[in-house]
Parts: structure tokens; C-alpha cells; sequence
């Protein structure tokens, strides 16, 4: 009888700290794999707040197209909550689904946070990227760790955050490791 080995579950998230440019990184690897001729779906979050002068000023560039549209919405003066925009997650919703029915080759997802802990956020598209096998890279912070392993049963890869630890993960898929 002959040990059978497993391919690497096609989930990845980067563990990061507060100190970590975790958007850079994303961004960076994206760049890298598109290169490579690597088809992209799904979304980036920009934080655009310190040259707009508004620390919660949040942009997400769609993956396949580069298109870029504001995750915050305005809640008028004196507000001092970060201000997550439904629509705009509808529409980061629909640009996922669309890279999985286009066929992308992996489905980045900006970060597995709050609103994903919650229950809520993209997690559906990360399920619904998992059910067809597509990959999926995202980004998930230490202090969500703990539901980030209930949504995945603990399986998947944990990433160093660095740019190649996201392309030795996908080499890996590929077999090139």
C-alpha cells in the first residue's frame, strides 16, 4: 500500500499584525501573479484616508478590470465611526461571483475581517470560492484568527506577510514548488 500525499487545500490567508502593509502586500502579489498570466477576480481595499485626509476613506480595485470605487460612505459631520458603504459591498459581492463565473484562476479577497468574523462582509463569496475550487488568497489579522479557522476547519495555509510567501503558495498549487 503506497501513502497517498494531498494537494494543499486552495486556501490561503496572510497572517498579519497592525505593522504589517497588508494592502502593499496584496497588491504587490497581485501585480506579481498577474504577470505570470495568472487571471485575477475579486477585490483590493486602498486605504486612501491619509491623502484625503480622512482616515476611513477606503477604495476597492476590482481585479479583473482595475477599476476603483469608494467602500466608505459619507455619514456627515461629526461622525467618528468608519463608515462601511452596503452598496459598495454589494458590488465587491458581484465582482467576486463574476471572476468565479469568468473563470479567474484565483480570487483575491482584501481581508478577512470584522464584518467576515461577523458572519457577514464577502465571507459567502470566500464559501462560494472554496465549493468550486477556485483559490483563494486573502488577508486575515491575529485577533481573527480564531473564526478565520472556524470558517475554514482549521484547513488552508497560513502566509508569512511577504510577497513570496504568496508565490511559493501558488507555485505550490501548481506544482512548480
Amino acid at each position: 500500500m503506497t501513502a497517498q500525499t494531498s494537494s494543499p487545500l486552495p486556501i490561503a490567508a496572510i497572517l498579519y499584525t497592525p505593522q504589517d502593509n497588508i494592502e502593499m502586500i496584496l497588491m504587490e502579489a497581485a501585480a506579481a501573479l498577474g504577470e505570470r498570466g495568472v487571471r485575477l477576480g475579486g477585490v483590493i481595499q486602498h486605504d486612501i484616508g491619509i491623502s484625503a485626509n480622512d482616515p476611513c476613506a477606503m477604495e476597492l480595485e476590482d481585479l479583473s478590470s482595475g477599476a476603483r470605487f469608494s467602500l466608505s460612505q459619507e455619514l456627515g459631520r461629526g461622525s467618528e465611526a468608519c463608515r462601511l458603504d452596503p452598496d459598495a459591498l454589494a458590488r465587491a459581492s458581484m465582482i467576486v461571483r463574476n471572476g468565479l463565473d469568468q473563470g479567474a484562476d484565483l480570487v483575491i479577497f482584501n481581508k478577512f475581517g470584522a464584518q467576515e468574523a461577523a458572519g457577514a462582509g464577502l465571507r459567502t463569496e470566500m464559501g462560494l470560492a472554496a465549493l468550486a475550487g477556485t483559490p483563494l488568497l486573502t488577508a486575515v489579522g491575529h485577533r481573527f484568527l480564531p473564526e478565520w479557522n472556524d470558517f475554514t476547519g482549521g484547513e488552508g495555509s497560513l502566509l508569512q506577510p511577504t510577497v513570496a510567501s504568496v508565490l511559493a503558495w501558488w507555485n505550490s498549487l501548481r506544482g512548480d514548488a
